[in-house]
């Protein structure tokens, strides 16, 4: 199979409706063949979620490019993701931020997706096994944070930790489907705007669901 090619024709059909032209260059070069089970590489540029084991899933890459897309990224920004699971999208957004921070609550899939990200030669991403309490404190505050797993609500610990005019994207409903939130933290009140509908495995600890 022509990866590059196929590549190249997903990230092209995604121009319509991702406008950000620094996004479009971050996934024409992230290689998501290199992020799937070998089973799935046949499938790695079709538009949809892929199994990568454990019960966890990839992205879609369009959900992908419009999350990184609604954070506008400059290039400077700590970004934290919860919820590392493949990696795929850790890449994406250390093409476009300064520093990143991944936590990961499968210490399997933390292991597996840190040793992807360092052969690829990312040096300013580090992966981080989840903590009982929710995000990473100790880089706080950040510039943008990204949810990859659904919660029943915004969760405050996370807003805490979001610098002041900062943006966190988190799809927000039940475990089996949800809407996709931007939160723009101000001084004196949040705003959220919806981005759509989406769906999500399930944001697992505290401020979120419970194990099933």
């Amino acid at each position: 199979m022509d990866y590059e090619a196929a590549r190249s024709a997903l990230v092209s059909s995604l121009k319509g409706s991702i406008k950000d032209e620094q996004v479009i260059k971050a996934m024409l070069r992230v290689p998501r063949e290199l992020f799937v089970p070998p089973e799935e590489k046949h499938h790695a540029y079709d538009d949809r979620p892929l199994p990568i084991g454990m019960g966890q899933t990839i992205s879609q890459p369009y959900i992908v490019a419009l999350m990184t897309e609604a954070l506008e990224l400059t290039g400077r920004e700590k970004v934290l993701e919860i919820g590392t699971g493949s990696g795929y999208q850790t890449a994406i957004l250390a093409e476009l931020a300064g520093f990143v921070v991944t936590v990961e609550r499968i210490p399997e899939l933390a292991r597996v997706a840190g040793d992807r990200l360092s052969a690829l030669g990312y040096k300013n991403i580090v992966v981080q096994i989840a903590e009982p309490n929710i995000g990473w404190q100790a880089e706080a505050p950040y510039d943008a944070i990204i949810v990859t797993a659904a919660a029943p609500f915004v969760p405050e610990k996370l807003l805490n930790q979001l610098a002041v005019g900062g943006r966190m994207i988190i799809p927000v409903g039940s475990r089996y489907e949800q809407d996709l939130y931007k939160v723009i933290k101000h001084k004196d009140k949040n705003e959220i705007q919806n981005l759509g509908g989406c769906r999500f495995v399930s944001l697992i600890g505290e401020d979120a669901w419970d194990e099933e």
